[in-house]
């Protein structure tokens, strides 16, 4: 089992579904996870600590297991079949351990509120884990390049290659001039030189 956080509650712009997201602890793999819109304000509920009237759900669940002198102390995430996660609640009791079926999304929301670990199988981050490619635009700067230093200046012979061509020039041949006929001797041809 592989230890994780909640990275984030997210919303699909396109259909309004909601997701929670996990991250593997020190590393950039995720775990995205489709959940309902209730336990999804259940878990953004706990996580900003925000104080309700009355115990939703989750809290009703979390004051049972204590007045039942039980204690949750992980929730897991163990397994993934046709697409549907499988969770698990860990609960102490009396000295004993027992796992209680559960949704990975009820899951998450008791260990926000319990401040306890979530696990999540091997396999499962193996098959539904992902790593996020670095940003398209990190890829695709430009990259300027440093002139070299150990190429020396050109020398007035390669220049003077440049300096012929401008001295032939015939600005007169282009289209944008004028000619002698059109404005008199305002723009004259130049000179060959």
């Amino acid at each position: 089992m592989v230890e994780v956080v909640i990275d984030s509650v997210r919303v699909s712009l396109t259909n309004q579904q909601r997701i929670v997201v996990l991250r593997e602890n020190n590393a950039e793999r995720y775990l995205p996870i489709w959940i309902g819109p209730y336990e999804a304000e259940a878990i953004t509920i706990a996580l900003q600590e925000v104080e309700v009237a009355r115990p939703q759900t989750h809290d009703l669940l979390k004051n049972v297991l204590k007045s039942l002198n039980a204690r949750l102390s992980r929730v897991e995430i163990i397994s993934l079949r046709e697409d549907v996660f499988y969770g698990n609640l860990v609960v102490e009791t009396d000295g004993q351990i027992i796992n209680i079926d559960s949704r990975p999304s009820d899951a998450i929301a008791l260990a926000v509120r319990w401040h306890v670990p979530i696990l999540v199988a091997q396999e499962v981050l193996q098959i539904a884990g992902i790593i996020p490619e670095q940003e398209i635009a990190e890829q695709d700067k430009p990259t300027v390049e440093e002139p070299n230093s150990s190429e020396e200046p050109l020398s007035d012979e390669r220049l003077s290659v440049f300096d012929d061509f401008l001295k032939n020039l015939d600005i007169g041949d282009s289209p944008d001039s004028s000619s002698d006929e059109d404005t008199g001797e305002e723009n004259p041809k130049p000179d060959k030189l």
